[in-house]
């Protein structure tokens, strides 16, 4: 039990840390990301934080499994280069024991995933587009920022406001630019041109529609180059705003739907994505026994003398599982469950790492000095 105890702190202590290198990685790019679309001004800086936190278990899903890999090749890289592992082997310490007490934290870890890819990843994307399209659905009025030229969606207007009020309900010195048309002309050639001292938000209360409600200014509207246009005068001028349509991709919609709904569905991509939920924590456990034999070293070699083939390893499985999954979205292969065919390999692989040898009992140790340096060389040539 204290060998237990020792080697999963080890285990869970290097996967943590692992994990929380990688997962600020993924999620630094995808803040930097969202950052970029708000100083455009095509998201709200005020839901930002909560696009990241709905977005977490979507992340940790991803992360864990290579963390745990990792975390497992560091952890018992250590006790190789350090000779604990040979003083445990050498007390009657078998690879089976070894494999035995890693499995289970790797079953922790793999339900941990399990309930990431099954229930919370899902309910975080479903939030998510719930956020952005709520953000979406307002006008891009309200992303406006000032002393910037920002045209709307279609870019059949573009509009600019020399400041703001401090609750960002007041644009000042505002300038409107819209294609219109009229009777012989192009959207192309007849346009609006509108200034106004300042403009304001107005929803109508029956119909909810919203106007952009400009006062003091001009209005001017006619074809370029000639001079028969129009203009003008007003104190107060309304102006519809369009509400821009929400496309939805169906990656999105299928990533959002709940495990029981991909459950009932006979669609070959959905019910590709409910047999790549139950994946994740399956990958948890294959990786976990590739990682025990992987990670024995000879001190001479050095701790992370076979990290990188390691890593190609996981590498290879998890591009593989995508492939596959890729390949039935795309309608390639027909059958679903195709995608279970990607882990025996790789579980065989890792059986194959361990060897028979290494997988059996060790033999008992006989009595007297004899005994033991007898029994002590086979364990540690073990």
């Amino acid at each position: 039990m204290i060998i237990f105890r020792y080697l999963c702190r080890e285990l869970l202590g290097a996967t943590l840390a692992v994990s929380a290198v990688l997962l600020l990685m993924v999620m630094s790019g995808r803040f930097v990301k969202y950052l970029a679309d708000a100083a455009a001004g095509n998201l709200s800086a005020g839901i930002l934080f909560s696009i990241m936190g709905f977005r977490l278990p979507g992340f940790l899903e991803l992360v864990i499994p290579l963390g745990f890999f990792v975390g497992i090749l560091l952890a018992y890289g250590r006790l190789y280069i350090e000779s604990e592992m040979t003083v445990l082997h050498a007390c009657g310490f078998s690879e089976r024991q070894l494999l035995c007490y890693t499995m289970v934290p790797a079953l922790l870890v793999a339900a941990f995933v399990g309930s990431m890819s099954l229930y919370l990843t899902p309910t975080g994307i479903e939030r998510t587009s719930h956020l952005l399209t709520a953000d979406k659905t307002r006008n891009e009025f309200d992303h406006l920022v000032p002393k910037k030229f920002v045209g709307t969606e279609g870019d059949r207007a573009v509009y600019y406001a020399d400041s703001l009020s401090d609750d960002r309900s007041t644009m000042h010195n505002v300038f409107l630019a819209e294609l219109g048309s009229s009777r012989g002309e192009t959207e192309t050639d007849h346009q609006i041109v509108t200034v106004a001292s300042e403009g304001v938000q107005e929803i109508d209360p029956e119909t909810g529609l919203r106007y952009l409600v400009l006062r003091n200014g001009y209005r001017y509207e006619g074809v370029p180059g000639q001079r028969d246009y129009r203009q003008m005068a007003f104190s107060s001028y309304e102006v519809l705003l369009e509400t821009p349509k929400v496309r939805y991709k169906a990656s999105e919609r299928i990533q959002s739907m709940s495990t029981a709904e991909l459950w009932k569905s006979e669609n070959p991509r959905e019910r590709v994505n409910l047999h790549w939920r139950f994946s994740l924590p399956v990958l948890v456990l294959v990786v976990a026994i590739l990682a025990v034999p992987l990670s024995r070293t000879n001190p001479r070699q050095g701790r992370y003398a076979k990290m990188i083939p390691a890593v190609l390893l996981y590498i290879i499985y998890l591009v593989a599982l995508q492939g596959v999954r890729g390949a039935i979205e795309d309608g390639k292969i027909e059958q679903a469950w195709t995608i279970w065919l990607v882990h025996p390999p790789f579980l065989i692989l890792g059986l194959l790492l361990l060897g028979g040898r290494n997988l059996r009992k060790p033999r008992k140790r006989l009595p007297g000095n004899g005994g033991d340096s007898s029994a002590g060389g086979s364990d540690v040539a073990a």
